[in-house]
């Protein structure tokens, strides 16, 4: 059984970047559609969209790759897992990289950016980074 399924679906990202993947399928849940639908907001993905599988149904994502097939993602960081929760409230959340990163939040106002959080005095449960 799989215990933490947001760490799955970073790796299954990570590993199609490494191989070059233009596409990689994601099981499907309401939360990964939300990460995905901000990672695309931000320019880190081309699209998505959602496919019928069995009973759970899948995620296929496209991947950006910028000049000489370098991936728009450098790097996904799950921070809040299982074993250890991190929850920050809005005064504690920090730029990740100067701003050229960014950190996803679980709000009572749904899932969102730590730019938009910061916005909407809003803290919550950080989810993971990516840059």
């Amino acid at each position: 059984m799989l215990t933490d399924p947001i760490s799955d679906m970073l790796t299954r990202i990570r590993n199609a970047i490494q191989k070059r993947h233009e596409v990689v399928e994601i099981p499907s849940s309401k939360m990964k559609l939300a990460i995905v639908e901000l990672l695309r907001k931000e320019g880190f993905i081309k699209g998505f969209h959602e496919v019928e599988y069995k009973n759970q149904g899948k995620i296929v994502v496209e991947l950006v790759y910028r000049h000489q097939k370098q991936a728009a993602i450098h790097g996904l960081k799950r921070v809040s897992k299982p074993s250890r929760r991190v929850y920050l409230g809005y005064r504690d959340i920090k730029p990740i990289f100067n701003g050229t990163g960014v950190a996803i939040f679980s709000t009572p106002n749904g899932v969102m950016t730590d730019v938009v959080a910061r916005e909407k005095k809003v803290g919550g449960e950080f989810l993971l980074t990516v840059w």
